[in-house]
């Protein structure tokens, strides 16, 4: 069995104007393919932007959200202090006849004492919130302002204090 013979067309050197056809289509190509990489790369460059504006965008975000809970937590011991004020007088009122009393005075005095605790755990908390914080986008409550408000509550309780140990809280 013979082989076949070589097709002469197919090993022929291709005309200078096929070649010149195959270089240009090539060129296109290539150009097509620099274009892609080009608008890829404005794209990777324009989602890297994004991504470092939204991480700091972010951060200003939990900066925020962590004043706002200092805020609630500060809130809530106030929150809490008033109720046990109002605890302990009212106890001090209402169990007149009901219980012995030492056991009157003992509930009454501690619950004002929980007050003055709560008053001042919650300048401590708001003052001392954790972590340090970035650069926030609003304004903290003025401290001075808290602590003033704090110290004339911790007057009250004291008052009401004094009031439960040497007031008539008998009924007229």
């Amino acid at each position: 069995m013979a082989s076949p013979a070589p097709d002469p067309r197919s090993t022929a050197p291709d005309p200078p104007e096929a070649r010149l056809d195959t270089l240009q289509a090539q060129s296109v190509r290539m150009e097509k393919s620099a274009s892609a990489v080009r608008q890829s790369s404005q794209a990777v460059e324009h989602s890297t932007q994004h991504v470092s504006e939204s991480a700091d965008r972010r951060t200003e975000l939990a900066a925020d959200r962590t004043i706002f809970a200092a805020e609630r937590t500060y809130a809530a011991w106030v929150r809490t202090g008033l109720a046990a004020l109002a605890s302990g007088v009212g106890a001090r009122a209402v169990l007149e006849s009901v219980v012995a009393d030492w056991v009157i005075m003992a509930t009454a005095t501690v619950l004002v004492l929980l007050s003055a605790f709560c008053f001042v755990c919650a300048i401590w908390r708001y003052l001392r919130p954790g972590a340090p914080l970035s650069i926030p986008s609003i304004r903290r409550l003025p401290a001075v302002m808290l602590i003033g408000v704090n110290i004339f509550l911790m007057f009250v309780a004291l008052a009401a204090l004094y009031g439960i140990w040497h007031g008539d809280f008998t009924p007229k």
